[in-house]
């Protein structure tokens, strides 16, 4: 059987080179940060709340609907994310704040946080 070719780690500006997705130490800096993130019951709790839900809600309807980053380059693409400019960790004050949410595509949110 033939080795799959190793790749870059998806890591930004990681040059380790890895038969998955990142190498040793961004794959464990990934998992300890989803970890802390997404399965910490402060921020799954606030992410199901109607208080997010409409704030969402109006995000993308101001934005349209459409992706503010692909819309710069002059692209039309729906958003899927309403993504926030200080993240909630660091900044839980602004969670709520229209001013801190941006509407992206997969893409574009994906590229900001690293995993294109």
């Amino acid at each position: 059987m033939n080795k799959k070719p190793k790749r870059p780690c998806g890591y930004p500006l990681c040059p380790e080179l890895t038969e998955g997705s990142y190498c040793q130490v961004h794959q464990q800096q990934t998992v300890r940060q989803y970890d802390r993130q997404a399965r910490e019951p402060k921020f799954v709790a606030f992410y199901k709340s109607s208080a997010w839900l409409s704030t969402r809600q109006a995000a993308l309807n101001r934005d349209n609907h459409l992706c503010q980053h692909c819309l710069k380059e002059q692209q039309l693409r729906p958003a899927a994310m309403v993504h926030h400019i200080q993240e909630v960790r660091k900044a839980w004050e602004l969670r709520l704040q229209l001013d801190n949410l941006v509407s992206l595509c997969d893409a574009c949110h994906n590229k900001i946080h690293g995993n294109a």
